[in-house]
């Protein structure tokens, strides 16, 4: 009787966490877009994983202070080939899990080269009234700078 209640208890737990957690994403397994619901992105990054051809790599999607959606690859466009080079956020800021460089989280996207996030510019993606989508093609480009990529999703 106690381990189904533990297990029950267990249940409600995870169910809650995830019902409060980062927005669900989509994983592209094979030939797809990935499409991110404009709903789910605010201030707070979104960390949308994907897997092409076996090499998992993600996207980045948050909301700038003037109300642009913003999106890049987590992975810094210096310290990628460590494997080490994604970002976690913290506050207004994207930490470089590699070197620890602090990047203006609404500098995402606007920003090219040095130590930050690798930006989706918008001729990569297609922005709609309710949804970004990021190309199939475009991401499977994107695969080379995931090579060493050691985050889990």
């Amino acid at each position: 009787m106690k381990k189904a209640l533990l297990v029950l208890a267990l249940a409600v737990l995870l169910t809650s966490c995830a019902s409060k957690g980062a927005p669900a994403a989509k994983t592209v397994t094979r030939d797809e877009n990935l499409v991110i619901p404009l709903s789910d992105v605010s201030e707070k990054a979104s960390f949308y994983p994907v897997e092409i051809g076996g090499t998992k790599l993600e996207v980045i999607a948050i909301k700038a202070a003037d109300g642009t959606v913003r999106t890049a690859f987590n992975t810094c466009q210096v310290c990628y080939g460590s494997g080490r080079g994604y970002y976690k956020q913290e506050g207004d800021m994207l930490v470089c899990q590699n070197c620890g460089n602090r990047f203006k989280a609404d500098h995402v996207e606007v920003q090219s080269g040095g130590c930050n996030p690798w930006p989706i510019f918008p001729e990569y993606k297609t922005v709609e009234d309710d949804s970004i989508t990021v190309p199939y093609e475009y991401l499977k480009e994107a695969t080379v700078i995931f090579g060493n990529w050691k985050t889990e999703f």
